[in-house]
């Protein structure tokens, strides 16, 4: 799943492709962009914002403009050599296709699709919080947005890209079980929101340049977290069976809660995430076991 690190890693791979060059041809698959033809405009910047990707374009005598995208769970970019044949998804699901003379840019299903003029940048990503891989990082601004929502779960407030832009399930997962925190204690309960947020921004920073994302340090496969995706296998500090859950234990038997408010693929899928815990090294709080 994209997370910070991946989309940071992906514009890295597109600005290697295509930074510096202009762009021979375009071909968007999305109907509302469809007449788009960004031919003789050239590549200035490829940049990630969370989990955005920006792709900045300027030409002489036109205002700059901004190619955005959104990963979500199964967006790619993928670079190809001129004439060499697409091997990375299957064609249909080609959202836009970027051709300068020396590479080829892909882009798979990818959402939230947009062509604006660079200065409206903030229109499509201004409500976002710090960049835990930006020069905007600010772990206090992060700890003060997340504070100001104190009946909202720690595990829904890590997720909250308006919180802090780029942590995504599995970086979720692993702050808590490191934090020894149970995913639903509330944020007014956390006794330290710091801790949290610059333990999560340390993981996410120590991945980027690299596909094989590791909470452990060790980049064996099986071995990269301590508790995302190893439902049922020991915990890796005290043997006890990591769980799983799709919702919070606290909705069981009740009416599933409406969605929150926020940008798609953001803060409206926050109840749709899987959660791995250890009920051991992140007990549930008395207080919560009791009422």
């Amino acid at each position: 799943m994209p997370e910070g690190d991946t989309v940071w890693n992906t514009a890295r791979v597109v600005e290697r492709a295509l930074t510096g060059h202009v762009l021979t041809g375009s071909d968007f698959r999305v109907p509302r962009l469809a007449t788009a033809d960004l031919s003789g405009w050239t590549v200035a910047e490829s940049a990630s914002r969370g989990k955005h990707l920006l792709l900045r374009l300027t030409r002489d005598g036109q205002e700059p403009l901004t190619l955005h995208s959104h990963l979500r769970m199964e967006g790619a970019w993928r670079t190809y050599a001129p004439g060499e044949r697409w091997t990375g998804r299957p064609a249909h699901l080609i959202r836009v296709v970027l051709r300068s003379a020396r590479a080829v840019a892909v882009g798979y299903h990818l959402h939230d699709l947009e062509l604006v003029p660079t200065a409206e940048e903030e229109r499509l990503v201004g409500h976002l919080g710090p960049d835990l891989l930006g020069a905007d990082w600010d772990p206090a601004e992060a700890v003060r947005r997340i504070a100001a929502q104190p009946a909202a779960t720690i595990s829904d407030a890590l997720l909250d890209q308006r919180n802090l832009a780029g942590v995504g399930n599995l970086y979720r997962a692993e702050t808590l079980f490191l934090r020894g925190l149970w995913p639903w204690t509330k944020v007014a309960a956390v006794a330290d929101l710091t801790g949290a947020v610059e333990l999560a921004q340390r993981l996410v920073a120590s991945n980027r340049g690299r596909w094989t994302q590791t909470t452990t340090g060790s980049l064996r496969r099986g071995e990269t977290s301590y508790v995302y995706g190893r439902r049922a296998q020991p915990c890796r500090r005290c043997g006890t069976a990591i769980r799983k859950a799709e919702k919070s234990p606290l909705l069981s038997g009740t009416a599933p809660r409406s969605r929150p408010a926020g940008r798609i693929g953001e803060k409206a899928e926050l109840e749709d995430r899987i959660t791995y815990w250890c009920p051991r090294c992140q007990p549930e709080p008395a207080a919560t076991a009791t009422t």
